[in-house]
């Protein structure tokens, strides 16, 4: 039996006309989409694709296969819509993933709410940055990621999926309580530029983020120290060994040591985001746990107004 997701790396390739543009399509890697071309290929006994000059395009076997895959895919989406709209959210599964911030403080108000009222859906959660529960989301693994995107920068959710926007997740500058900055109610990102700073590993987009944040307020950050748990950076800001902006969902516990102070003007932000696959009908219990979120995003803001 022809494997669905093969089928779907195979229709990718086919419509752009490389591995490369297909992996990236997909939040694969090259080597993903190669192999599983490749397993395809074994499954059917014939070659699927071939190269020409204008790079990969289908053999008369592969263009056929496509051509069915369209209609296998589309009822497969079909099927899965009409299922899911019968079983209302009366029953079935919901496989969530979030980042663990989020994780921390609206999943499980919102998990609580919706599992008092639908007790027979089975909740699933894990926990992982976008980069890493968003290519899960394409794969089919998982029907609803909790996600954050940066204002004004280019690392996007991209293209393939649905977005509901729950929040603005502000940056909040972290002071050793003795620090002659903190008697201030607000600080200008400029005044910090010389100190040492505390941030989450340089690779990940959130310290991207915090560097380019800085180089707009004029100055290069002198990084002394990494670590990708808030906690953590909290503890090395309430030792005196550097500052630090740290987004209000990971302050639902500070440190009486630790001065948190916001920035004028208005600062970075990143906005928080529920996201499920375009193309296929939203399941009733998608829906549902969306409305759920809005709510316990509406009450996590009027908290903090």
């Amino acid at each position: 039996m022809l494997n669905v997701q093969r089928l779907k790396v195979l229709r990718e390739v086919a419509a752009r006309g490389s591995f490369s543009a297909a992996a990236d399509a997909l939040s694969y890697t090259q080597s993903a989409v190669s192999q599983a071309v490749a397993r395809l290929e074994a499954e059917t006994g014939v070659p699927l694709l071939e190269r020409d000059r204008r790079g990969i395009r289908p053999t008369a076997a592969g263009a056929a296969l496509v051509d069915h895959a369209d209609g296998i895919l589309s009822r497969m989406e079909a099927a899965e819509a009409e299922v899911a709209a019968i079983a209302g959210v009366r029953g079935g599964r919901l496989r969530m993933a979030s980042f663990p911030t989020a994780g921390a403080t609206l999943m499980p108000l919102a998990i609580a709410t919706f599992r008092a009222a639908h007790p027979h859906v089975e909740l699933s959660l894990v926990e992982g940055e976008p980069e890493e529960i968003v290519p899960r989301l394409r794969a089919g693994e998982l029907d609803l990621v909790l996600v954050y995107e940066f204002h004004g920068v280019g690392e996007r959710l991209g293209a393939g999926m649905r977005r509901f926007e729950l929040l603005e997740d502000p940056m909040r500058v972290a002071l050793p309580k003795g620090h002659l900055l903190a008697a201030r109610d607000t600080v200008r990102l400029g005044e910090l530029r010389d100190e040492s700073w505390v941030q989450t590993s340089a690779a990940t987009p959130y310290a991207r983020y915090v560097v380019r944040s800085c180089h707009a307020a004029g100055f290069e950050p002198r990084v002394s120290f990494e670590s990708d748990d808030f906690q953590t950076v909290q503890g090395l800001v309430a030792a005196g060994v550097g500052v630090a902006l740290i987004p209000q969902l990971a302050l639902a516990s500070v440190r009486e040591d630790v001065v948190i102070r916001p920035l004028h003007p208005r600062g970075p932000i990143r906005g928080v985001l529920a996201a499920t696959p375009r193309g296929t009908a939203v399941m009733p219990a998608v829906a549902t746990m969306v409305d759920v979120l809005r709510t316990a995003a509406a009450r996590y803001e009027k908290a903090f107004d």
